[in-house]
């Protein structure tokens, strides 16, 4: 078995930016709604929580 040696600073700026970002609470979303409409490139898409505390996406 082989441990893998520190990542240096070159290697984690090459981590892509997505993989950096702060994961966004769904509360934030949500703002005390179970569901709210989202514009995404002029198509309204609809983020609503189920009573098992799940999320669906719709279109």
């Amino acid at each position: 078995m082989t441990s893998k040696p520190p990542a240096k600073a070159a290697e984690l700026a090459a981590v892509p930016e997505r993989q950096k970002q702060t994961p966004l609470p769904s509360e934030a979303v949500l703002r005390g709604h179970s569901a709210v409409e989202i514009e995404h490139n002029g198509q309204l898409y609809r983020l609503q929580t189920t009573r098992q505390g799940k999320l669906i996406l719709t279109k």
